[in-house]
C-alpha cells in the first residue's frame, strides 16, 4: 500500500483550467486549446497593481492627490481636512442601537409547522381572551343580548332614512345652462377672495391700493396675439433663417433638375426614363390593340352562355328596371286587385297580354317607351317564351303581388272566360294562411344568383347514368392536374406540377398494400401497352379470351382523352363488369 500511495501523483493546481471539476476530460493526452485564465484576482487588485519597488509618495503629496485624483474605492477628501480628527470619528461612529432580528421574511412567509402540543398550547392561551369566548374562530359575534327586549330585529332599522334627491350624474353634469352655472359660481366669490384668496384663473389680485388714480380694470403691457390654429406656435418653433429660406426662391442645379425629371415620378406626368432617346409622337401607343371580350368576370363566375352576357348592359338593365317600377306603382295606385289590373291591360279578354296591349297601357300611364325597350321588357317578363304575358307572369314582374289581393275569388271564371291561372300555380300566402297567391317564378336578370349551386354539390352528386357530367362545361385557366402534358422521366427540383401520376389525399392517409412491395400509385396509373396489360392480368390469375380482352381494352381506352390504358383503368372496367353481373343476377354472389 505504501508503494502504491507513493506512485499516485496529485494534480497540479496551478495548471488547472477554470472548468476543472465541472466537466470530464475524455482526451487528457491532448493539450487544451486557448489561454490559461488566472483566477483569484479581484477588481481592487486590477485597479491597484502591486508595488514595483518604488518608494511611496510623501504624506503631503498623498493629501493633495486624494483631493484631485483619489485612489479607486477611496473617498475624495479636501487636503485642508486630511488631519481633521472629526473625520476619523465620523468614519468610525455608529448611530442608533444595534437591533437583533426576531423573525426573518422567510419564516413569516413560510412558517415552520407546529406540533400538536404547540397548537394545543396556543389554543389554550387564545381561549383566555373575551373576544375568543364570544366569537370563536369560524363563527360571527352574536350581539343579540345587547339589544333592547321586545325589539323586532328583522323589522327595526336604525338611523334616518336618506331621501334620494339627485344622482351622481346630476351632480357632475347638472341639467343647467352655462349662464346658470356661471351665475351660481359667482355667488359668494368675493367672500372667498377675502377669506381664502381664492381668485379665478386670470383674475387680477386685489391689493387694496388707495391711490385715487389707480383703476382695477387697467391693463399694462401689449396684448399677446393669439390664434386658435397654432399659427404663432409654428412661427416660434422655426428659426429665422429657416423662414427666410422658405420665402426665398430655391436655386437648384439644372443638371440635378434634369436628372430628377428622368429618374423620379413627376406630379401629373407619366414616368418616362427613355424620353430623350425615344423619338415617337406623344399619342403613340405600343403593342397591339386587343378587342375587349363580350363577357365580363361576373359572366365567367355565373357560367352564362353566349347571348346571356350582361357586360355593357348596365344602362339597359337600369332603364328596364325603372319602367317596371313605374308600371308597378301605377297598377298599385289605380286598381284594387291583380285581376282588375290584368284585365285593364287585356281589353280583348284573350287571357294574355301582347306587346300592343303593353304599349297602349304605357301610353295611358304617360310613360313614353321606345319600341326597342318595350321588346326587351316583354322579353324579360315572358318566362315561358310564348311571346305574351299571362296572369302568373304579370303578377310576378309587373305588380306588387305581395301587397295586392289576387281578386280571383271575387270574379269567378265562366264557361266563356277560362280561368286566368291554374290551381297548381297558386300557393298559400303564409304557411298558416288560407289566402292564396300566385307562386313566385324563378326568373331573374341573373338566374345564377337565385339558383346558385356549388360545383361540389353538382359533380357526381347523383350516381349512375343520371349523374351530372362536366365534360361539356367551359374550362378556364390552367388545370391543376396536367394530364395534357407528358411527365418527364427525370423531374427537376423546382418542378411542382402534378402530371396525374401522384396520389391524392385519400391515398396518402390510407396507403395501399402494394406500397409494401415497392409498387406505388404511379405504377398503376402509368400508360402501358396491350401486351403488357394482358401479361400482368394473366399472371395474377385473370383468365379471358382474346376477343373479350380486346373489348375491355378498347372500352378502357375510350375513357382517356388520348386513348391511354393503365392497370387502374383496366381494373375499373373489370369491376364495372362484375357489378353489372351482380345487379342482373348472373354473378355467383348475386342474391
Amino acid at each position: 500500500m505504501a508503494s502504491t500511495a507513493s506512485e499516485i501523483k496529485l494534480p497540479d493546481i496551478s495548471t488547472q483550467t477554470i472548468y476543472a471539476g465541472k466537466y470530464k476530460d475524455w482526451t487528457p493526452e491532448l493539450r487544451p486549446a486557448g489561454k490559461l485564465t488566472a483566477t483569484g484576482d479581484k477588481v481592487v487588485t486590477c485597479l491597484k497593481p502591486p508595488s514595483d519597488g518604488r518608494p511611496p509618495s510623501p504624506e503631503v503629496i498623498r493629501r493633495f492627490r486624494a483631493t484631485v485624483r483619489p485612489d479607486a474605492g477611496e473617498m475624495r477628501v479636501f487636503y485642508g481636512k486630511a488631519k481633521d480628527p472629526h473625520l476619523v470619528w465620523a468614519k468610525e461612529m455608529n448611530h442608533g442601537i444595534n437591533t437583533q432580528p426576531s423573525f426573518f421574511a422567510s419564516e413569516l412567509v413560510n412558517p415552520r409547522p407546529k406540533s400538536l402540543f404547540q397548537q394545543r398550547k396556543l389554543d389554550r392561551k387564545e381561549s383566555l381572551y373575551f373576544s375568543h369566548q364570544v366569537a370563536p374562530l369560524g363563527r360571527s359575534h352574536n350581539q343579540e343580548n345587547h339589544l333592547p327586549r321586545g325589539l323586532k330585529k328583522y323589522e327595526f332599522t336604525f338611523g334616518i332614512p336618506t331621501e334620494l334627491d339627485t344622482g351622481a350624474g346630476g351632480l357632475i353634469n347638472p341639467n343647467k345652462t352655462y349662464e346658470e352655472v356661471e351665475k351660481e359660481n359667482q355667488v359668494g366669490h368675493e367672500l372667498y377672495v377675502r377669506s381664502h384668496d381664492d381668485f379665478n384663473v386670470g383674475e387680477q389680485l386685489h391689493r387694496s391700493y388707495t391711490s385715487p388714480n389707480f383703476n382695477t380694470k387697467s391693463k399694462f403691457g401689449i396684448p399677446t396675439p393669439h390664434d386658435n390654429t397654432g399659427l404663432h406656435v409654428k412661427k416660434t418653433m422655426k428659426w429665422l433663417h429657416e423662414a427666410e429660406q422658405e420665402r426665398a426662391t430655391k436655386i437648384v442645379s439644372k443638371r440635378v433638375d434634369e436628372f430628377r425629371e428622368r429618374s423620379q415620378e413627376q406630379l401629373g406626368q407619366v414616368h418616362d426614363p427613355i424620353k430623350d432617346t425615344l423619338r415617337v409622337p406623344p399619342d403613340h401607343t405600343f403593342g397591339i390593340l386587343m378587342k375587349p371580350d363580350e363577357y365580363g368576370a361576373g359572366d365567367l363566375l355565373h357560367m352564362r352562355g353566349p347571348g346571356q352576357y350582361l357586360r355593357g348592359r348596365d344602362r339597359q338593365r337600369g332603364v328596364i328596371s325603372a319602367i317596371r317600377q313605374h308600371l308597378k306603382k301605377a297598377n298599385y295606385h289605380n286598381f284594387h286587385d291583380l285581376t282588375s289590373a290584368f284585365k285593364h291591360y287585356d281589353k280583348d279578354n284573350k287571357g294574355k297580354i301582347d306587346i300592343h296591349d303593353l304599349q297602349e297601357a304605357c301610353i295611358q300611364f304617360h310613360l313614353p317607351v321606345e319600341p326597342e325597350l318595350l321588346c326587351q321588357l316583354m322579353d324579360y317578363c315572358d318566362a315561358d317564351r310564348d311571346g305574351k304575358i299571362n296572369y302568373l307572369e304579370f303578377a310576378n314582374f309587373l305588380n306588387w303581388k305581395d301587397k295586392m289581393p289576387t281578386g280571383l275569388d271575387i270574379q269567378a271564371p265562366t264557361k266563356e272566360e277560362p280561368p286566368l291561372v291554374r290551381e297548381d300555380d297558386m300557393v298559400p300566402r303564409t304557411p298558416v294562411s288560407a289566402e292564396s297567391t300566385p307562386r313566385r317564378l324563378q326568373k331573374q336578370i341573373d338566374k345564377a344568383i337565385g339558383d346558385h349551386r356549388t360545383s361540389a354539390s353538382m359533380i357526381n352528386a347523383v350516381m349512375g347514368p343520371e349523374g351530372i357530367s362536366t365534360r361539356d362545361y367551359r374550362r378556364y385557366g390552367v388545370p391543376t392536374i396536367r394530364t395534357d402534358l407528358h411527365a418527364p422521366r427525370i423531374r427537376r427540383v423546382d418542378d411542382r406540377k402534378n402530371y396525374g401520376d401522384e396520389s391524392d389525399a385519400y391515398g396518402l392517409v390510407n396507403p395501399s398494400l402494394f406500397s409494401q412491395k415497392g409498387v406505388y400509385e404511379k405504377d398503376f396509373l402509368l400508360p402501358r401497352s396491350k401486351e403488357e396489360i394482358r401479361q400482368i392480368f394473366t399472371s395474377i390469375g385473370v383468365k379471358m379470351t382474346g376477343e373479350t380482352f380486346e373489348n375491355f381494352y378498347n372500352f378502357a381506352a375510350k375513357k382517356h382523352p388520348k386513348g391511354f390504358v393503365s392497370v387502374e383503368s383496366f381494373r375499373s372496367v373489370l369491376d364495372e363488369l362484375e357489378a353489372t353481373k351482380v345487379e342482373i343476377g348472373e354473378h355467383a354472389l348475386a342474391v
